[in-house]
């Protein structure tokens, strides 16, 4: 079960883990037993509130295909439930960083000493390039 707040959670029942044989080198020991875990989470049909379904479906995510389903693929241990743990920690890492909601941004104006000290800075550039002319 994954916990993503006090209210939301995932049951291990939507999702879908299977064991696969990891790719790459690994000698004798990858070619027979399956250690990788792919992992499928159905978006649309979880239990997860529609805020969150509507930001993880709305989201461009390589992880997410277009049908809103989450493909994670771990394998980067050699034992099958260290694989099950880092695909379940990918999975909450993902939608806690999709459904994380920005603060919006509130316009302010520069304070009165800001525009003084700028425009003393181009006073001073004005003045600067103005010795460099020929002298007369």
């Amino acid at each position: 079960m994954i916990v993503l707040s006090r209210n939301v959670t995932i049951s291990d029942s939507e999702l879908e883990i299977t064991a696969i044989r990891a790719q790459g080198a690994g000698g004798q020991h990858v070619n027979k037993s399956s250690t990788a875990i792919h992992l499928r989470f159905d978006i649309r049909a979880s239990s997860l509130p529609d805020f969150y379904k509507s930001r993880l479906l709305s989201a461009s995510h390589h992880l997410i295909t277009p049908d809103g389903v989450v493909i994670i693929k771990a394998q980067e241990y050699r034992s099958q439930e260290m694989n099950r743990e880092a695909a379940l920690n990918r999975l909450e890492n993902l939608i806690r960083e999709l459904t994380v909601v920005e603060k919006t941004r509130r316009p302010t104006r520069p304070t009165l000493a800001s525009k003084r000290r700028r425009l003393e800075g181009k006073a001073q550039r004005s003045s600067t390039k103005a010795l460099r002319g020929k002298v007369r």
